[in-house]
């Protein structure tokens, strides 16, 4: 993936990236928020939240997962699931709680920004 300069402006496809990205983040923090879960379980948790609409493959859950755990936001151990397979356990650390709530405040005004316009019944002046 090409990087940009500090300070440059994204292009609109660096830009939905970041938004999709950001996105499954705080989705993910959000199931770790409850009880630590290897992928397959966030990836349910997910699932069932959203009544089967959004389905998370794990070629964006993983690489996800290892981006959180790199910028401190989860932990990684191994443990046993309830079928007594070894898997990875992800939990949420202090810094991941912090960054679930500041983006969870950014993504709540961005949303109501964002119906206020799809949702609008005047048209522009």
């Amino acid at each position: 993936m090409p990087t940009r300069s500090p300070g440059a402006a994204p292009t609109a496809r660096q830009a939905d990236l970041d938004l999709l990205q950001g996105t499954l983040d705080v989705m993910i923090l959000k199931a770790l928020s409850w009880v630590p879960m290897h992928g397959f379980g966030v990836a349910k948790w997910i699932r069932h939240t959203t009544d089967a609409v959004l389905e998370i493959e794990d070629s964006a859950l993983y690489p996800a997962l290892h981006r959180l755990e790199h910028r401190g936001f989860v932990a990684a151990s191994w443990g046993l699931t309830e079928n007594n397979r070894r898997a990875k356990y992800y939990k949420l650390t202090t810094s991941g709680r912090q960054h679930l709530r500041a983006r969870v405040s950014t993504w709540d005004r961005y949303a109501a920004a964002v119906s206020k316009v799809i949702h609008a019944t005047t048209q522009p002046a």
